[in-house]
């Protein structure tokens, strides 16, 4: 007859179970306590972040910009910005407008950094065209609406010629926004309405020879 295997008492179980399921809590008391704290941080976390206040829509530059370039679509791209640091003068119907300064890839593009279309337009069949002019104390003297001759000077053949007679001042960017400026160059930009057969030449002339004013009327 085979040996029977008696069981213990229901209360031993229970206790040997107890003991068990303590040491097992015992053994993984500090994942637990880490895990614990961490959902504690993360609760409070929320719980002190502020909420997402209101934004506003901002146009700004979608790659570098250049001084005089005609924007479109593809020079620009919206931003959300919240509504207290949001830069005033933003323009949402900037595509067609002339830049007076260059812009940096994400800057936004104000007012102010744009040639009013209503000066452009008051000047027909002539286009705003940006030019540095080597001596930024001549062109303290000029105000918009004045009438210039634009001069390029060679200083290594010591050469003078007119390379734009009896243009029209549009607009005088701000030297301080002025990011040439900043970069070095010397200066100051000044905004004139030009012939269309003349920006060639004006262009020439900017890239390798120092530019000057002589105010006509």
């Amino acid at each position: 007859m085979p040996a029977t295997t008696e069981l213990p008492p229901a209360g031993d179980r229970r206790a040997r179970l107890r003991r068990a399921v303590r040491r097992t809590l015992l053994a993984r008391r500090r994942p637990l306590a880490a895990g614990c704290a961490a959902v504690a941080v993360l609760a409070m976390v929320h719980a002190v972040r502020p909420s997402a206040g209101p934004t506003v829509a901002v146009t700004v530059a979608a790659r570098d910009l250049g001084s005089g370039t005609v924007l479109t679509d593809g020079d620009l791209m919206v931003r959300r910005y919240p509504t207290g640091v949001a830069p005033t003068g933003s323009d949402a119907h900037a595509v067609g407008r002339t830049l007076a300064a260059p812009v940096r890839k994400g800057e936004p593009v104000t007012d102010v950094r744009l040639v009013a279309p209503s000066l452009v337009a008051a000047y027909p069949d002539r286009v705003a065209v940006p030019v540095r002019i080597a001596d930024a104390a001549a062109v303290g003297l000029l105000r918009a609406g004045d009438h210039v001759d634009l001069v390029a000077a060679d200083p290594r053949r010591g050469r003078a010629t007119y390379v734009a007679v009896d243009v029209s001042v549009l607009a005088l960017p701000d030297p301080a926004g002025d990011n040439d400026a900043s970069a070095g160059l010397t200066g100051r930009l000044v905004v004139v309405a030009a012939l269309p057969s003349d920006v060639g030449r004006i262009a020439g002339a900017a890239a390798t020879n120092l530019l000057s004013v002589v105010i006509s009327r």
